[in-house]
């Protein structure tokens, strides 16, 4: 498998949880520090091995003082490693190094006001003023900072809202910097990494195409690869980034599956054979997956039947490259924290991840496993990829199999089909295409009763999903503009037959996930 030779230095996100790490990782790379995550389990002498220049302990759910709340290493304080602690992380610090946690009243939650104690701080930016916002959540706090730590700031519900002992170049944050509701968030964690940690900022795109290409030639050697493209922006970037990496070599294969969106075939046959030049087989196999899946209507039962009949086509579709032992695929870092880590439960498999059988013959070669989403689009662009690809929605492995609920027939994704780009195209049309992480329309498996001119009808429903996100860790509802709404309704009913009713799903993620299924 793909492993960037990183030569950069590396901070190291601690997971307590939640899908925090995730989001302080990226927002590390965001200052162009490179980071990795790893679970609270590592150990002080892992750690040390490691050589990071800089340690981030993330939030998490639980309380301190819970039973069985996740702890660290306490000889982790003595590397003299700096060290960043955010909300849990920041009580844990001043727990285990003498200090107090306590239920200091209601807690805090959402958008709260900071308070500087004039105390001189290594880590509060210098334009940060009593009244400045920061996103809390939190119900324990901080009342008595260990010994050795000075508090900077506070909050009425946390006295001790940021500790810091310069000494020992250990700091904690109640708040979290990570989160865009805290307008000085990035400020303050560039300021740990560069002021305190004297990190480097050399994580670039450039850098990670250097480091991927030359990981790439050392994997495959002269030896031959297939990606499969999917017409998503991931497998189009890793296929780019490959192609790169041993040209000729290289062989994509696409297999339309028929559940892919109005179009997107003929897109990337265009883009990949007659723009790009990479050799692409085109194997048509809508048939095969529709028989498949016949009668099939649990999500996981779907992504793994899908995800093996890729591979065996894969396998059947060879040709003259019987030599070929390498698959390329576009699995990115969210794709492997959701389908479960040794440091987060599993939320559902990714076909790409969770839903490759056992006996595949190929070895896989991920050159954007460890990258977040934005990353991708980037390391796309710096490629010379078109907008259309770069750009595009993300779009799962799975295709429409995933947005189908119950049995997937051709019928159903006509339906599905002709429904999602009346989605797209009044998202295009309102120009909201990159202010939307995702917009697009899901098929329920239900009937329910209408009236459309003098009849009665019994049809199923559309579902519009939207949301906003910045990494698909998390992500928020759209607040899509009734007008907007109204026309995907009107023209869905009136333009798609075997619908009568539209909804819009106001669930965020968490709870919910991006995808139905």
């Amino acid at each position: 498998m793909v492993q960037v030779d990183n030569s950069h230095q590396t901070v190291l996100v601690v997971d307590f949880g939640a899908q925090y790490a995730q989001l302080i990782a990226r927002r590390v790379r965001e200052a162009r520090v490179y980071s990795e995550i790893v679970p609270n389990t590592v150990t002080a002498k892992e750690i040390n091995n490691r050589n990071p220049t800089a340690i981030i302990l993330s939030g998490g759910p639980k309380s301190v003082h819970a039973d069985g709340a996740p702890l660290i290493d306490p000889d982790v304080y003595e590397l003299g490693i700096p060290i960043l602690g955010i909300c849990y992380g920041s009580q844990l610090i001043a727990q285990q190094l003498g200090g107090t946690v306590d239920r200091s009243g209601r807690g805090e939650y959402g958008r709260t006001q900071l308070s500087p104690t004039g105390e001189p701080s290594q880590l509060l930016p210098d334009d940060v003023t009593t009244g400045d916002v920061v996103w809390m959540s939190h119900f324990d706090a901080v009342t008595e900072p260990p010994q050795g730590f000075t508090v900077t700031a506070s909050t009425i519900e946390a006295p001790a809202a940021v500790i810091e002992d310069t000494n020992r170049r250990i700091y904690g944050v109640q708040y979290h910097p990570e989160v865009a509701h805290t307008p000085h968030g990035q400020s303050l964690l560039q300021r740990f990494l560069g002021e305190v940690a004297h990190c480097q900022a050399d994580w670039t795109m450039t850098n990670v195409i250097d480091e991927s290409v030359e990981a790439i030639r050392s994997q495959i050697g002269e030896g031959r690869a297939i990606c499969g493209l999917s017409g998503g922006v991931d497998s189009a970037v890793a296929a780019a980034l490959v192609h790169k990496a041993i040209g000729s070599q290289l062989v994509c294969v696409f297999v339309d599956t028929g559940l892919m969106r109005l179009g997107e075939g003929e897109q990337v046959v265009e883009t990949f054979q007659r723009t790009q030049g990479i050799e692409l087989i085109h194997e048509r196999a809508a048939d095969t997956f529709f028989e498949a899946l016949q009668g099939i209507t649990d999500p996981e039962d779907k992504r793994k039947t899908i995800g093996e009949k890729f591979i065996r086509i894969f396998e059947q579709a060879q040709g003259g490259v019987t030599d070929a032992r390498f698959l390329v695929q576009g699995t990115l870092y969210p794709d492997v924290i959701e389908s479960g880590t040794n440091d987060a439960a599993k939320i559902k498999s990714h076909h790409n991840v969770g839903g490759l059988p056992d006996d595949m013959e190929f070895e896989l070669v991920e050159p954007l496993r460890n990258l977040f989403k934005d990353e991708v689009r980037a390391v796309g662009t710096e490629l010379g990829l078109p907008d259309e690809i770069v750009w595009r929605q993300p779009f799962p492995g799975p295709g429409l199999g995933v947005r189908i609920i119950g049995e997937v027939t051709p019928e159903a994704v006509a339906i599905l089909q002709h429904a999602d780009a009346i989605v797209r195209e009044e998202i295009l049309n309102a120009g909201l295409e990159r202010d939307i992480w995702q917009a697009f329309a899901v098929l329920a498996d239900i009937r329910s009763v209408g009236v459309m001119g003098d009849e009665r009808t019994y049809a199923r429903p559309i579902i519009i999903r939207a949301v906003t996100s910045e990494d698909a860790m998390t992500a928020d509802w759209a607040r899509l503009p009734y007008e907007i709404l109204e026309s995907m309704s009107s023209r869905i009913i009136n333009e798609v037959d075997g619908v009568n009713r539209v909804v819009y799903d106001i669930t965020s993620k968490p709870p919910g996930t991006i995808e139905w299924e």
